[in-house]
């Protein structure tokens, strides 16, 4: 496949079209963008400013902005780490181990549901708040309210520069709601799109990627596999939003990944979707999270029970994961609410190769280490 027919059926995949993915950003902001991304939608209450994303980075790393002190924002998404933590479980300010892994933000801006299991959380500014004063579990431990927190950070000397810049229209820009907006802000300029997969798909580098890279696409994009059909287009993951198209459909999925006796097939503290609508054909749906940076972001799946990509291949291609003995024992397999398109393959050693090779070079090493998304208190 050529790259000029790779960068077309990428475009399909998401939803776009050819000239879509070209139009012109807004003009109020530049999101340097990688070639062949378009610009994110931005909610009309919260336009784009370089002083509102250039704030929101520096309370992204803002320790003040927890209940003790100890935690901030980047403490469960580190930039080194494509904006996850390594770890299987979060853990909260408090130590509160979380039931899920924390999520990437790379190219949070395009998603159309922003967290694993709940579709109707789709705006940066709301699920900001969900880690701020979110009790089960607890993530950062702030009051509502505001309170000493708000007072803490009118008391430091960057913010009381920072805030009136980024809401110059505010009589008082310290609120919960603003330092929300700040940190939907610089969220959406996370962007990943300069792997060395990008290098040889858009800017036609033949040897960008190694031989074996270029077969793994191949896999990835064949139908036996049909990798695709859940992590598509051009993030790597599921429905996407940008400007000019309104949000995808959102898709949840259940994988296979347990098969527990009883009135739910998967741990009834991690049960997906269905604690969200309570539907017994929701059991164990979650969101297919993007595959950029994806050699980086291990432990996988939405509670880190799979500690390698080998074995996240390996699960795929077994149609299901098998859990032989323990409290979690089951045949994933033949889990009833299981995917219709995870239903398993035949994968060779050398095709697992090629394969990992493939989402290797989805790695873009330049945001790893990009000062636009470090931290600013770090001087």
């Amino acid at each position: 496949m050529g790259a000029r027919a790779r960068a077309l059926l990428l475009c399909l995949l998401a939803g776009a079209t050819v000239g879509t993915m070209a139009a012109g950003r807004p003009p109020d902001f530049d999101w340097q963008l990688p070639p062949g991304f378009p610009a994110p939608h931005v909610p009309a209450d919260n336009p784009m400013t370089p002083e509102k994303a250039r704030l929101g980075r520096y309370l992204f790393y803002d320790t003040r902005l927890s209940t003790n002190g100890t935690y901030s924002c980047a403490s469960c998404h580190e930039q080194a780490k494509a904006f996850t933590d390594g770890r299987a479980q979060a853990v909260g300010a408090t130590g509160e181990l979380h039931p899920r892994g924390s999520m990437s933000l790379v190219n949070i801006a395009y998603a159309s549901a922003l967290t694993w299991a709940n579709p109707g959380l789709s705006r940066l500014e709301d699920q900001a708040l969900v880690p701020m004063f979110g009790e089960q579990p607890v993530e950062l431990g702030l009051t509502r309210s505001g309170g000493p927190w708000l007072e803490r950070l009118r008391s430091v000397a960057e913010y009381k520069d920072l805030f009136p810049k980024a809401f110059p229209a505010a009589v008082d820009p310290f609120t919960v709601d603003d330092v929300a907006r700040a940190i939907a802000s610089f969220e959406r300029t996370i962007i990943a799109g300069r792997s060395p997969y990008d290098r040889y798909h858009y800017d036609r580098i033949e040897d960008a990627i190694s031989p074996a890279a270029r077969r793994g696409e191949q896999l990835f994009f064949s139908r036996p596999m049909s990798c695709f059909r859940c992590h598509n287009g051009f993030t790597f993951s599921g429905a996407v939003t940008f400007e000019g198209r309104e949000a995808g459909a959102v898709e949840l999925h259940n994988t296979g990944l347990y098969n527990l006796a009883g009135a739910l097939s998967y741990p009834p503290s991690n049960a997906g979707l269905y604690e969200i609508t309570r539907q017994p054909q929701d059991v164990g749906k979650f969101k297919a999270p993007t595959l950029r940076n994806v050699a980086i972001t291990g432990p996988y799946m939405h509670d880190g029970s799979i500690a390698t990509l080998e074995q996240v291949l390996d699960h795929y291609a077994a149609g299901g994961r098998t859990i032989a003995d323990g409290p979690y024992s089951g045949v994933g397999h033949d889990n009833p609410n299981k995917s219709p398109v995870v239903r398993g393959f035949a994968m060779s050693t050398a095709d697992k190769t090629d394969l990992l090779a493939f989402l290797t070079a989805l790695t873009d090493d330049t945001l790893l280490h990009d000062q636009r998304f470090s931290n600013p208190w770090e001087r």
